[in-house]
């Protein structure tokens, strides 16, 4: 082990190593806010795109603002502190757009400081004349940390009727950053947005076709995000041989979850509590069921119908996920539904387009097919039965209580009686559609003029 050569540097390494410890450490960054709650308004005039914040002090971290005595702000030595806060943080993060154009720079025009339940936001004329109005007085008893700024950047615009969107990335101001944003075109009724992170582009008011294109990414995107709809399907189509014994299934699953997604969105869902809990779990239930059934080796000739009873349960799935972003369909409500529809029945060609040849490469490969699919069915029956248990704790944990009976009981009964029609309706249907189907295959298989 090496040693130092002579006593004289032994004791100035201690020295040295002494000065450091007695230094002063680096300051600590700012913690990072759990929740921060941001309220804008962007409003088109003429010439001007206007865009209020307000936003806490505290979200705007890595800066010392002038403090006096227990932590009070010092308001008129921190303006332009501030200032220079609120561009970093918040104008540097968002991107407007006036068509498919970026509008450039955002240029912070007003910043005023605002004290616990000003309650100036409550609409934009209000916003405006507080954020223009003369700053608190310099003796103003305001705690930093409970300190919001509210802020006014402005952009020149060359139409006010235009296409306006917004990119407001503000995820990094808080652990949960909640964005309130309300837009009031010209001539037009306000929109009001509300999203939690960072939504990407938000079109303030879209077209049709802008918003059919944002569902159907938006419901592509959910199947391949959702490992409990993935996991159902597999388990759905693991033991299907041919194509054309694929067809009744995915048709089966496909309108009937069409049909609860469309009704929940239409408002038909109860609006309890513990609903989404409960469909939770049966979706967990319904991938344990179908695992069984593969393993048990239940006779494929009605998987339609199972299908079509958990397709159902899965379409209330499917709007819980919608429910959120509906309101970024604009005007566009039913193409919007249709859109999503669209986009997560692609998702679920795409998940069976990897899914199905896969399975049956292994097959070719010489593995007994009976054993490659009680396998998987094992291993997607055991994931399912821990979601099913995990989800049904949390649904018994809320207070079941029988309803009120009113008018309101009756409306709602009557709402699910002719959901009810509509479901059975199409059962009917597609079983006269699917025997039809089955006496062709059968027919053509036996060289038989089906007709």
């Amino acid at each position: 082990m090496a040693t130092l050569p002579h006593p004289v540097n032994r004791r100035t390494a201690a020295l040295v190593v002494a000065l450091i410890l007695l230094l002063p450490s680096w300051p600590e960054a700012h913690e990072i806010p759990t929740d921060v709650t941001i309220q804008m308004f962007v409003k088109p005039d003429a010439g001007t795109l206007r865009m209020l914040v307000r936003v806490p002090l505290g979200a705007l971290r890595d800066y010392d603002f002038p403090q006096r005595g227990p932590g009070y702000l010092e308001i008129s030595e921190a303006d332009e502190l501030i200032r220079d806060a609120a561009v970093q943080w918040i104008g540097d993060y968002v991107s407007l757009y006036q068509g498919s154009e970026d509008l450039g720079v955002l240029t912070l025009s007003a910043m005023r400081v605002s004290q616990p339940g000003d309650r100036s936001f409550v609409d934009f004329d209000r916003a405006m004349a507080g954020v223009t109005s003369p700053p608190l007085r310099p003796e103003t008893e305001l705690f930093w940390q409970q300190a919001a700024i509210d802020l006014l950047f402005e952009v020149p615009i060359t139409d006010a009727q235009a296409d306006f969107s917004i990119d407001a990335r503000m995820a990094h101001l808080g652990l949960r950053t909640l964005t309130v944003l309300r837009f009031l075109p010209a001539g037009g009724a306000e929109r009001i947005f509300q999203y939690v992170g960072n939504p990407g582009l938000v079109r303030l008011d879209p077209r049709w076709h802008q918003a059919m294109w944002r569902f159907v990414v938006f419901g592509f995107e959910h199947i391949l995000d959702g490992i409990d709809h993935i996991l159902f399907l597999l388990c759905l189509v693991a033991p299907i041989g041919t194509f054309l014994a694929l067809v009744p299934i995915v048709t089966a699953f496909t309108i009937a979850h069409s049909i609860t997604l469309i009704a929940s969105a239409l408002g038909l869902a109860p609006d309890v509590l513990w609903f989404p809990a409960l469909i939770e779990t049966l979706i967990a239930l319904s991938i344990v069921f179908m695992a069984f059934e593969n393993i048990v080796g239940s006779k494929l000739t009605h998987r339609w119908m199972v299908a079509f009873a958990f397709g159902l349960v899965h379409g209330f799935g499917f709007s819980f996920a919608l429910s959120e972003s509906l309101q970024f369909a604009g005007g566009h409500l039913l193409t919007s539904l249709l859109s999503f529809n669209v986009g997560v029945e692609f998702g679920q060609l795409f998940v069976l387009a990897i899914a199905v040849p896969l399975l049956r490469f292994l097959f070719r490969r010489g593995l007994p097919e009976v054993a490659v699919v009680v396998l998987l069915s094992a291993v997607l029956a055991h994931t399912g039965w821990h979601w099913m248990v995990d989800r049904g704790k949390t649904l018994f944990q809320y207070d079941f209580t029988a309803p009120a009976m009113n008018a309101a009981l009756g409306a709602t009964a009557l709402r699910w009686a002719m959901l009810a029609l509509i479901i059975l309706g199409t059962l009917l249907v597609l079983r006269g559609a699917f025997v039809r189907l089955a006496a062709r295959t059968t027919g053509a298989e036996a060289g038989v003029d089906p007709m």
